[in-house]
């Protein structure tokens, strides 16, 4: 048996915000069901365990990450420009209801030793889905090294939500800077 959509959104407004803002493993369960005002036969009917509604709120923030980020690439005119607007995404994403101060899947990854697998599934897929996407945008800029440039690209913007923690409120702008110095490389 399903629990309904308002219910479900209830309960994934709740996780994401407590587990992204407190921790996941700092928040119980009891917190997202209060927070949410619903009950574990509730829950439970639509999740399985912690790791399931993880997972679920993962999923939610990678599709609204997503549709973010196709706005920032439509927005540019250039191949250069929608190859660097990951990191225009990036600062808009922030400021959105869900923003975090950085980011839930680098947050998820890093509290467990060994993740549940549909907690590591959602990382992954996330992992997946930049990597590929900043390839098929560097296909446009270079195509003799756009695996090249996407790793590269992967790796400046990980550490620029890292850089988060160390700085709070800072901006992407030295790191979208970084980039294009990067991509003019070539």
């Amino acid at each position: 048996m399903a629990i309904r959509a308002s219910t479900e959104s209830k309960l994934l407004d709740a996780a994401d915000e407590l587990f992204f803002s407190k921790g996941i493993a700092a928040t119980p369960v009891d917190a997202v069901l209060e927070r949410a005002g619903v009950s574990a036969a509730t829950l439970y009917r639509g999740y399985p365990s912690k790791e399931a509604l993880l997972a679920a709120a993962l999923d939610r923030r990678h599709r609204e990450w997503l549709a973010t980020w196709d706005e920032a690439i439509a927005a540019q005119s250039t191949d250069e420009g929608r190859l660097l607007a990951v990191f225009d995404a990036l600062e808009d994403f922030r400021t959105r209801p869900r923003g975090a101060r950085w980011c839930a899947f680098l947050g998820s990854a890093a509290e467990y030793a060994e993740p549940p697998e549909e907690v590591e599934r959602a990382v992954q897929r996330d992992t997946d889905t930049l990597r590929t996407r900043l390839a098929q945008l560097a296909t446009a800029v270079d195509p003799r090294r756009s695996d090249e440039l996407a790793e590269q690209l992967l790796l400046l913007f990980t550490g620029d939500l890292a850089m988060r923690l160390r700085s709070p409120g800072r901006s992407s702008r030295t790191a979208r800077d970084i980039a294009a110095t990067l991509i003019a490389a070539g």
